[in-house]
């Protein structure tokens, strides 16, 4: 189209010519050189235009193009920073929760070490109560033994000296037999007596022991829930049964007490 315009420019001087304008054919020379001249400038000119504008499309292309690049780095860049922070975060809130799960699990170790402990305890206590009790079984069957073996003796010894009496003395039978009744019954009752002392001796022996560990343990109990100024304190006992145990034989337990605390009851 530009080619069709440049031509029409060129030619029209020469139309002039020919149609009786007045122009000599000099001028309709000069004029189309002109008219090409400035069709050749006007036609370069535009295309300079066009190349700059082309040029200036491309740099502002270029600059959008850069810019985006330069966007899309600083969001990439934002993105890993921000992508760091959350996975540095939920680290962190993991390892709080695996602290806080071995926490948990240690204090239950140690509960479950301190259970083991008390049962071992338990376990020790009840193996030497099931052999105190082996042992108190054990004596009971010698003791018992014992008895039938000396019940066996009284038999014997009574027959032999009803008989003894009765070839010695000429008394019957039954005579000879309360006699010798008689005579056991007294033996009897002297080494029932000397029994009895060492029972009454063996018992007064654990209840005084029992005694102190029962005032001990309730002094104890009253000197760790209770706080005075004052050191002199009252306790009610239920009963003279338990008094005269706490007291002991003629005080002894009182006076025992005092030695080994210091104190005055």
């Amino acid at each position: 189209m530009k080619c069709y315009s440049l031509l029409a420019v060129v030619l029209w001087p020469l139309a002039q010519a020919d149609s009786g304008s007045g122009l000599t054919q000099g001028e309709v020379i000069a004029y189309a050189v002109v008219a090409l001249v400035g069709g050749v400038l006007g036609f370069g000119l535009v295309q300079v235009v066009n190349h700059l504008r082309k040029l200036d499309s491309e740099k502002e292309a270029r600059q959008i193009i850069d810019r985006a690049d330069i966007e899309a780095a600083s969001r990439r860049k934002e993105a890993e920073i921000e992508a760091k922070e959350i996975a540095l975060r939920e680290k962190g809130r993991v390892e709080e929760e695996a602290n806080a799960v071995r926490n948990q699990l240690h204090e239950r170790e140690r509960h479950l070490d301190k259970l083991e402990d008390g049962l071992t305890q338990r376990a020790d206590q009840l193996g030497k109560q099931e052999k105190m009790v082996e042992s108190n079984q054990r004596r009971l069957a010698e003791k018992l033994e014992d008895v039938n073996r000396r019940q066996k003796e009284l038999d014997d010894l009574l027959d032999v000296q009803r008989q003894t009496l009765h070839k010695l003395s000429g008394l019957g039978p039954e005579e000879a037999k309360t006699q010798l009744l008689a005579r056991l019954d007294k033996e009897l009752s002297q080494e029932q007596g000397t029994l009895i002392l060492k029972q009454t001796k063996a018992v007064e022996e654990v209840v005084d022991a029992r005694a102190k560990e029962m005032m001990i343990t309730s002094l104890q109990r009253f000197a760790a829930s209770h706080t005075a100024d004052s050191t002199t304190n009252t306790v009610d006992i239920p009963n003279d049964e338990m008094k005269g145990r706490i007291i002991g034989r003629e005080g002894r337990n009182i006076r025992s007490f005092e030695k080994a605390t210091g104190v005055d009851v």
